[in-house]
């Protein structure tokens, strides 16, 4: 098994999205090793197609990607209170800030390293997940503000809770709340260098939202975060990732054969079944058993029975005349008419941000392009 990514997906993708931004500055956001696809391949091809920032969530993969070369402006903000400050710091990462302990602390960091920190001071403008409550956002700023000796206030930022469901009035309220923080402080005394709020989906339907930067993930990888209003194609962006296997083995069975665990699949003539290396262990969801498309050779084929640890099984039809060795495509681009990665998380009843963030980390990246 092998997923093979397209970097000149990744090119065109980001060359797309910055003409969306229409001005903003674009962050390319390589969270979850690259949304599976590989963070510092992506971050470099996105920087080279004009990304001046890159986001990473997780504090220790921000400091990988950094260690493994990746240069220019980059930003983090998932941490706990023991979290490194002092090496980010010396790394030049920026940090988002969503509590006031996290302030606190990467202020003495940044005082015990004898340079400032940058941070981006994050307000919750009503997700209820990370950031500061607005009760507590003047006196949060006012804090920031006295801390100037250790940290640098760059920026101010949130996150939208349904920016893929644009009509929704959430959105509205997300919106105004914002700019009521960005005013609040501004009027106390920041000076932001950037302002973002705009996540893929924002930057594809709002261009309202799109402030000094905005911060696409999934888009730059080609697939849609609004698949309900507007497939990858119809948004000018494409698939980057292909996941490959192969046939491990081709047997002949007669009609009524039961396959894989709990026999939930069985043939109802006589077939030829063909056997998958590739199993939940790799990132297959085992929720596509019975339901998620292949292709073998020219023909899209269905799983059969349930996915197991480290094999599937494809029911290849009567008059089958592949053979072991041969490839099976799960999901790439479509251009060729293999499954989509939205096609398979359909097929799951999921979303496609877990399709392609779930593949592991052992599973061969092949770059082309």
């Amino acid at each position: 098994m092998r997923a093979v990514i397209d970097l000149g997906a990744i090119r065109s993708n980001t060359a797309e999205l910055l003409r969306r931004a229409d001005g903003a500055a674009v962050m390319a956001v390589v969270k979850a090793r690259g949304y599976g696809h590989g963070a510092v391949p992506c971050a470099r091809t996105a920087q080279q197609a004009g990304a001046t920032w890159v986001g990473v969530a997780q504090l220790d993969e921000a400091l990988q990607v950094r260690r493994d070369g990746i240069g220019g402006r980059l930003m983090s903000w998932i941490y706990t209170p023991q979290a490194p400050f002092d090496q980010a710091i010396e790394a030049d990462i920026d940090l988002g800030v969503s509590s006031r302990w996290a302030l606190e602390a990467i202020a003495q960091a940044a005082r015990q390293a004898g340079r400032k920190a940058r941070a981006h001071l994050k307000i919750d403008t009503g997700m209820g997940r990370a950031g500061i409550p607005p009760r507590e956002w003047t006196e949060t700023v006012d804090q920031a503000l006295g801390l100037g000796d250790a940290i640098d206030l760059v920026g101010c930022w949130s996150h939208l809770a349904c920016a893929d469901v644009p009509d929704h009035p959430s959105v509205r309220a997300q919106k105004d709340m914002f700019a009521w923080a960005v005013g609040a402080a501004e009027l106390a005394g920041a000076r932001f260098e950037v302002r973002h709020l705009a996540n893929s989906a924002a930057l594809l339907t709002d261009a309202g939202a799109n402030w000094d930067m905005v911060r696409p993930g999934l888009a730059m990888y080609g697939l849609s975060p609004i698949p309900d209003l507007a497939s990858a194609r119809e948004l000018n962006l494409r698939p980057a990732m292909r996941l490959e296997s192969a046939l491990a083995l081709v047997k002949h069975v007669e009609a009524g054969q039961g396959v894989s665990y709990g026999l939930t699949y069985r043939t109802d003539r006589a077939t030829t079944l063909g056997v998958v290396g590739a199993g939940y262990s790799d990132g297959v969801p085992r929720h596509a058993s019975n339901r998620a498309p292949v292709q073998v050779g020219a023909h899209r084929r269905r799983i059969a029975g349930r996915v197991c640890m480290d094999q599937f099984v494809v029911d290849l039809g009567p008059h089958a005349a592949d053979a072991a060795g041969d490839k099976v495509v799960l999901f790439g681009s479509g251009d060729d008419g293999e499954p989509t990665a939205q096609d398979w998380a359909e097929a799951a009843e999921t979303i496609v941000y877990e399709v392609v963030c779930r593949i592991g980390a052992h599973i061969p990246r092949v770059y082309v392009g």
